[in-house]
C-alpha cells in the first residue's frame, strides 16, 4: 500500500541505511460507496521498513485492516534489489525480486487469501542533486499462484514510484502507480491499475499528518458483488518516523 515510502527513503540513502515508520489511516471509502464498499475497513495500520546494504536494499511493508471489533486481514509486500550498475551519479540499475500476499475475512463469516504473487525484473532508481526528489521505474514479470478457484497465470507489471519534498522540507508528495495484467473469473485478461498518492505535512522529523488517495480500476475485492470497477478512496492519516 505504501510504496511511496521507498522513494522517500531513497532521498535519505546518502546519510542513512535503515529507516522505518508507522502510519494510521482513517478511510472514507465505506462512506463514499455505501453500497459497493459496505464492508470496507475504516482503519488501516501500516508498518514499513527499508534497509540498504553493500549489495542493494531490502524494503517491506504490511497493512493491517481493522474493524471496530478487531482485525479484518493483512497484506504484505517484501522486495529485494541488487545493484547491477551505477549508470550515473544520480541513476542506478537494479535487479528487483518481490513477493506479495495476504488474507482477509468477511463480516458474514469465513475468509479468503489474496492471490499471492512473485515478481522479478529490473528497476531504474534516480534522484536530483540534493535528493529532494526521487523516482523509480520497475518492469517486472509477475507470476500469480493458484488459490481456491483461481488458476495460476503469468502476467507483467509496470511500477512507478516517486517522492518530492518542498516548502523547506515541511511538505512531502509521494506515491506509486502499478499497472498489471489481471485475469477475470472467466479467464479473460484485463488491465488493472492501482495508485496511492500521499501528501504529508511534516510537523517534525518524526511526526507527519496528511492524506492518501487510493485510486483503482478493475481491482475489485472478492466480497464486492458489483459491476463497478473504478474507485477513489481518500484517507486522513498520521505517520511516525523512527
Amino acid at each position: 500500500m505504501k510504496k511511496g515510502f521507498l522513494s522517500v527513503i531513497l532521498m535519505m540513502t546518502a546519510c542513512v541505511s535503515w529507516a522505518q515508520n508507522f502510519q494510521l489511516h482513517y478511510d472514507f471509502g465505506r462512506k463514499i460507496y455505501s453500497d459497493e464498499e459496505a464492508t470496507r475497513p475504516m482503519v488501516t495500520l501500516t508498518y514499513e521498513q527499508f534497509k540498504a546494504d553493500g549489495l542493494g536494499n531490502w524494503f517491506w511493508f504490511v497493512d493491517f485492516d481493522m474493524y471496530h471489533d478487531g482485525m479484518k486481514g493483512a497484506y504484505a509486500e517484501i522486495s529485494r534489489e541488487f545493484t547491477i550498475s551505477r549508470l550515473s551519479p544520480s541513476l542506478s540499475l537494479e535487479a528487483h525480486v518481490e513477493y506479495d500476499g495476504g488474507m482477509t475475512t468477511f463480516k458474514s463469516g469465513g475468509g479468503t487469501r489474496f492471490q499471492n504473487a512473485a515478481l522479478v525484473g529490473a528497476a531504474i532508481n534516480g534522484h536530483n542533486a540534493d535528493f529532494s526528489t526521487t523516482w523509480s521505474v520497475q518492469a517486472l514479470y509477475k507470476q500469480n499462484f493458484k488459490y481456491e478457484n483461481s488458476e495460476a497465470y503469468p502476467s507483467m507489471q509496470l511500477t512507478g514510484v516517486w517522492a518530492t519534498t518542498f516548502a523547506s522540507g515541511k511538505c512531502t508528495f509521494s506515491g506509486y502507480i502499478d499497472l498489471w495484467r489481471g485475469e477475470k473469473t472467466n479467464g479473460h485478461g484485463t488491465l488493472v491499475m492501482m495508485t496511492e498518492p500521499q501528501l504529508w505535512y511534516n510537523i517534525s522529523k518524526h511526526f507527519s499528518v496528511g492524506t492518501e488517495v487510493e485510486i483503482s480500476d478493475n481491482f475489485v475485492m472478492p466480497e464486492c458483488a458489483t459491476d463497478k470497477s473504478f474507485y477513489v478512496n481518500p484517507t486522513l492519516a498520521v505517520k511516525y518516523n523512527f
